[in-house]
């Protein structure tokens, strides 16, 4: 387009230019008299007439700067040693003001008339067109991550939900059936104690199944259609090593927290998020040597990113380490650990236990990132976790 340009109208440099309130960058350029400029370059925004046309939205043609009464004592072409001049703004189909479709020349040329105009119009309305398909494309294409994502995060989760209701809420529900008989047996033999015990144990089950159904619902509300802002993750574990003091200080845990990047997140989710995997670095810690837990972060480069995620954002991405020296987890239970009602080395859990890194992983897909457990049986856990930092 820009080579048609400066060969049907003699003109000798021809540019698409980006132009916003404080940068003109130049995206596609033709240069045939060695203005210097090529795509990527930038001009000092002030310094140019596309500015002008920005705050007026209205095309300028001059045929000739020394007989132009706007322009002939203007700086502009003085600075860029141009006679004749031609750029027309680029309007999105949402009025939106992209930038210009510009052409100079240091010799005077004749561009006021029909043909010219023209096809500059013409131009300016293909580009307008072409990135707006060109945004469109990029819009469905996220769009396609998301439910691709969304899809693998609603697979998996209808496995764990279908084993769920298969066997976890099974063993309550069980347990009240059991000991309803038993309390009914108990009470047509007048053993008062055994009805009580039995009655007491209907009440234990019937609390884990209700704790479990909560849990269930909690985990369900966690969206990604909170409202986000800036997290700064620093202040988040330094809340969540205060709400968590009592422990730490009990088991006398030393942590250490590296510098941790500001993320666009939901803060309520990140504070959980951070919660949960400290106090599960906590509850595991280890016996053997002074406990200790390290927090630190790094952005990753470009390389790292696109083997990790088939679909990266187009943007940093961080990756946050939380490492303890804990009683680790086995190789074959380092993906089982993120399921709900997972139970990890304790046995026996209550409110809260077994959906704690369930809930880390759902936060973390919230916000279009992964994380994965790293195990050293005997010797601590390390969680990764790959955030975008959406720049």
């Amino acid at each position: 387009m820009l080579e048609v340009i400066c060969r049907s109208t003699g003109m000798g440099f021809a540019a698409v230019a980006r132009v916003t309130e404080d940068r003109w960058i130049a995206c596609s350029v033709q240069d045939e008299i060695g203005f210097g400029l090529t795509p990527g370059d930038e001009l000092e925004i002030g310094t140019t007439i596309c500015n002008e046309i920005r705050a007026s939205g209205e095309a300028v043609v001059i045929d000739h700067v020394d007989e132009s009464e706007s322009y002939c004592g203007h700086p502009t072409p003085r600075m860029y040693g141009f006679k004749s001049y031609i750029s027309l703004p680029i309007r999105l189909k949402s009025g939106e003001f992209f930038g210009t479709l510009c052409a100079i020349d240091p010799k005077p040329n004749q561009l006021q008339n029909p043909r010219v105009m023209g096809m500059f119009h013409l131009f300016a309305e293909l580009l307008a067109f072409h990135l707006d398909n060109i945004r469109l494309m990029e819009r469905t294409h996220t769009a396609m991550q998301d439910l691709a994502a969304q899809l693998v995060a609603s697979n998996d989760e209808n496995r764990q939900y279908r084993h769920i209701s298969s066997h976890n809420l099974q063993e309550p529900l069980r347990k009240l059936r059991v000991f309803s008989d038993m309390l009914v047996n108990a009470t047509d033999r007048n053993e008062a104690e055994k009805a009580k015990e039995f009655a007491v144990k209907i009440r234990t089950s019937a609390q884990q199944f209700s704790m479990m159904i909560k849990d269930l619902s909690d985990f369900s509300g966690l969206t990604s259609k909170s409202s986000f802002a800036d997290v700064r993750l620093d202040r988040v574990v330094a809340d969540v090593m205060a709400q968590l003091s009592p422990q730490i200080e009990h088991r006398s845990i030393e942590i250490e927290t590296l510098r941790l990047p500001t993320v666009m997140a939901v803060p309520e989710q990140m504070e959980q998020l951070f919660y949960q995997l400290l106090h599960n670095a906590v509850k595991f810690a280890g016996h053997d040597e002074p406990p200790r837990i390290r927090i630190s972060s790094r952005e990753m480069a470009l390389h790292e990113i696109e083997d990790l995620l088939r679909e990266p954002l187009q943007m940093a991405y961080a990756e946050i380490r939380v490492e303890d020296n804990g009683v680790g987890i086995e190789d074959s239970q380092l993906e089982k650990v993120f399921d709900i009602f997972a139970r990890l080395p304790t046995g026996a859990f209550g409110q809260g236990e077994g959906v704690g890194l369930a809930y880390c992983r759902k936060i973390v897909r919230n916000h279009k990132g992964i994380i994965k457990a790293e195990a050293n049986p005997g010797k601590g856990t390390t969680f990764v976790i790959t955030l975008p930092l959406f720049n």
